[in-house]
C-alpha cells in the first residue's frame, strides 16, 4: 500500500481514538501558543485544567501582557518550570506591542517545534510539528534513527495534504499511546505494516529529580513572594541553604526577583 494509504489508515484511527483536548477545539493562535508552552515537559493531564483556567482569565495576549508577577505565578500554579510563564508573558508583550511576527521564532521561548505547531494548528500550514513522538515514529517508518533536522525534512514529506493538523495530532497520539519509546504496542498499531524497524528508540534526556533540587527551590521562592517582599531566610525554609541560595542567584540573574540586601521581592 502507498504512503497515502498509510495516512488514510492513520487518520481513520485518529478519528476513532483521538484525544478530546481543549486546545484541539480552537484555531486561535494565542490559545494554541499557550497550550504548546504549557505542554513542554508536562503531562497532558496536568495541563488541561490549568489551560482552561488560564485562557478564561487571559483570552488574548494583551490581557496577559499586563498581568503582575504575582498573577503570572498564580496563573501557572500546578505546572512548574515558571521560566516558561515569564517567557510566555514576554511573548505576549511583544505581540501586544507589535503584533504577531512573520517568523514566530522571534517570540521569546518559541523554537522550531512550537513555531511549527502554531502554524499547523492555528493557520492550517502543511508542515510537520516534530516533537520526540513524531521523530520516533518517522524513524521507525524509515528504519533509520533520525536527528532533529533529518526528522523535520522526512516528516514534512509525509504530512497529509488535506488534513495536516489532524495528521500531526494523530502522530502525537500514536506516539504517546501505541508507538511508545519501549515496548511499542505493534499489534494494535493502525500503520504497523509500514513500519520498517519498531525497535528504534528515540528518547529525550530524563529530567533530574525535582525533590530537593534548585528547580524546587526556585518554585518555592517565587511562591513565597506572591504575598509580598520577604527576607531570604523565610523563603523555602524547609530546603538547605546552599540550594536556596543557588535558586535565588539564578532568579536574580534572570530578573525574576529583586533584592535590596534585606528583603527579596518579585520583579
Amino acid at each position: 500500500m502507498t504512503a497515502s494509504g498509510r495516512n488514510a489508515a492513520l487518520l481513520d484511527w485518529y478519528d476513532e481514538n483521538g484525544r478530546d483536548l481543549p486546545w484541539r477545539r480552537t484555531r486561535d493562535r494565542w490559545q494554541i501558543l499557550i497550550a504548546e508552552v504549557m505542554l513542554q515537559q508536562t503531562q497532558v493531564s496536568r495541563v488541561v485544567p490549568v489551560f482552561e483556567r488560564f485562557v478564561a482569565r487571559y483570552p488574548n495576549p494583551q490581557a496577559f501582557a499586563v498581568a503582575s508577577p504575582e498573577e503570572v505565578i498564580e496563573a501557572w500554579e500546578g505546572l512548574g518550570y515558571l521560566r516558561r510563564a515569564r517567557r510566555l508573558q514576554a511573548a505576549a508583550k511583544q505581540i501586544a506591542d507589535r503584533g504577531w511576527p512573520a517568523d514566530l521564532r522571534e517570540l521569546p521561548g518559541v523554537g522550531r517545534y512550537t513555531a511549527a505547531a502554531v502554524a499547523v494548528f492555528a493557520d492550517g500550514s502543511r508542515r510537520a510539528a516534530v516533537d520526540v513522538n513524531l521523530r520516533r515514529i518517522v524513524s521507525r517508518w524509515t528504519g533509520v534513527p533520525l536527528g532533529e533536522a533529518a526528522a523535520f525534512e522526512a516528516a514534512n514529506e509525509l504530512v497529509d495534504p488535506a488534513r495536516p493538523g489532524d495528521w500531526n495530532q494523530a502522530m502525537m497520539d500514536l506516539g504517546s499511546t501505541l508507538c511508545r519509546p519501549t515496548r511499542p504496542r505493534c499489534p494494535e498499531c493502525p500503520v504497523a505494516q509500514w513500519c520498517v524497524d519498531p525497535t528504534i528508540e528515540i528518547t529525550v534526556p530524563r529530567q533530574s529529580a525535582f525533590q530537593g533540587s534548585v528547580r524546587q527551590a526556585r518554585a518555592a521562592v517565587l511562591k513565597g513572594l506572591v504575598g509580598g517582599p520577604a527576607p531570604q531566610s523565610s523563603l523555602a525554609a524547609e530546603m538547605d541553604d546552599e540550594t536556596v541560595a543557588r535558586a535565588i542567584a539564578s532568579l536574580l540573574a534572570e530578573g525574576a526577583i529583586e533584592s535590596d540586601g534585606a528583603v527579596i521581592r518579585l520583579a
